[in-house]
């Protein structure tokens, strides 16, 4: 099965370098060693782990599973951590979200997803404490600019080298680093209830929508010339209402300015250090 629009393809062995040092940089900055991340036997986790291992050392990358009762994929984890010899935990999120949708009175499907997402990222950050690591992320730019994450979630981390590549560009850089064959052929799923799987929830491929962004977003064409390259009013109403609807998604907290001064940049005291 194709994965990624031939407009979309990447020299890997440029792509690849830049990531490792962009990783590396980034957590040594920090006063740091090493990364922890969310294993979810996904190609996008299984791709941050590949290129975290490459900058940092297997021994400095902890990949973790976060089951919520038996959703799957644990063999599928296992075959990552296995293939890059990083280290593995895995804790199951089922109690603590329990107690809380206990609580909570009739719940859907997406609320609950979201708790989960989020009581994952409780877990990484605690671990990311214990072991003096950064959080690492692992959303593409697909799942960003679509606002196909959960807030304060998955989305939430430290540091985050895939998130301006799209999702079929990840496939390229999974092929590239080796990523287990099993888990760049897995229909893409968030893993949030059963069945559930990315493309059905938006409605949209990967690959279609990957190449639509493509036009509108990198190349800045209009509606009537994306008419013109064969995606209908439809999709792009739809396509672009997700953009929009999920702005706020895409913006760190949004703060009153009463001062007039915010601190956003390094303070530096020369003459003194």
């Amino acid at each position: 099965m194709e994965k990624c629009p031939p407009e979309l393809t990447i020299d890997v062995d440029l792509v690849r370098p830049v990531l490792e040092r962009f990783i590396k940089r980034h957590v040594e900055d920090a006063g740091m060693k090493g990364v922890v991340l969310g294993i979810s036997g996904g190609v996008d986790s299984a791709t941050a782990a590949a290129l975290a291992a490459a900058a940092l050392g297997a021994e400095n990358v902890t990949g973790v599973w976060l089951p919520y009762h038996d959703a799957g994929g644990r063999d599928d984890a296992r075959a990552v951590v296995e293939r890059f010899g990083i280290n593995f935990k895995e804790i199951s999120i089922t109690p603590m979200v329990d107690a809380y949708l206990a609580q909570a009175g009739e719940v859907d499907d997406v609320r609950r997803g979201n708790v989960c997402a989020r009581a994952r990222m409780v877990i990484l950050f605690d671990r990311s404490k214990e072991a003096n690591a950064m959080v690492m992320g692992t959303g593409n730019k697909t799942e960003l600019l679509l606002g196909y994450f959960t807030l304060f979630g998955d989305a939430a981390c430290s540091i985050a080298p895939l998130a301006d590549l799209y999702k079929g560009q990840v496939y390229l850089l999974a092929e590239a680093l080796g990523v287990p064959e099993r888990v760049i052929r897995k229909t893409p799923s968030a893993g949030l209830w059963p069945g559930q799987t990315d493309e059905g929830e938006m409605g949209i491929s990967y690959f279609q929508v990957d190449r639509y962004l493509y036009y509108l977003v990198e190349k800045g064409e209009k509606p009537t010339k994306l008419l013109e390259r064969g995606f209908d009013a439809d999709f792009q109403r739809h396509v672009v209402g997700l953009l929009n609807r999920n702005l706020f998604k895409r913006k760190v907290p949004i703060i009153a300015s009463v001062t007039g001064k915010t601190i956003s940049k390094p303070i530096t005291l020369p003459g003194i250090f």
